[in-house]
């Protein structure tokens, strides 16, 4: 397993069957859900995006003109195109506005992508669940299914 984090470059992996880990970051403050994932799929053979960066600043403008936020939501938006399977994690103690911004983006363009999970407890628990319903999204219960999932790639 190759993780690489945003903003670094992924480009030299193209080989690999790629998982991007899309959800809930909340600039910092949701738990670290990715680590749990990347740590279950080490002894897989594939290329994991993680967005969750290690020198992320909340305090950068969110605009087009802050150079490093651009580079983040772009290098998201690439890394999402790339990726063969997008697991998308919705915490409950979180709003998670980016992340339901990518859901909409390929919960109908491309619904065999993703595998969602969205507990119980999250604030748009219902419109996540009609919407994999309505177009045939993948949902798990648990981040262990995703590791499940994510394993068969």
């Amino acid at each position: 397993m190759i993780e690489i984090k945003a903003p670094d470059d992924y480009s030299a992996h193209t080989g690999k069957k790629a998982v991007f880990l899309a959800g809930s970051i909340e600039m910092g403050r949701a738990e670290r859900w990715q680590d749990a994932v990347v740590e279950a799929l080490a002894g897989q053979d594939i290329l994991i995006l993680n967005p969750r960066r290690s020198d992320w600043d909340s305090s950068w403008e969110q605009s087009i003109k802050h150079p490093q936020f651009r580079q983040q939501v772009e290098w998201e938006l690439k890394a999402l195109e790339r990726a063969d399977m997008v697991l998308m994690y919705f915490a409950p103690d979180t709003m998670a506005p980016v992340t339901l911004l990518e859901f909409g983006l390929y919960a109908k363009s491309a619904p065999e992508k993703l595998v969602i999970c969205c507990p119980d407890g999250y604030w748009r628990k219902g419109n996540v669940d009609i919407t994999c319903a309505m177009y045939g999204v993948r949902q798990v219960e648990t981040l262990e299914a995703f590791t499940a999932i994510a394993a068969d790639l």
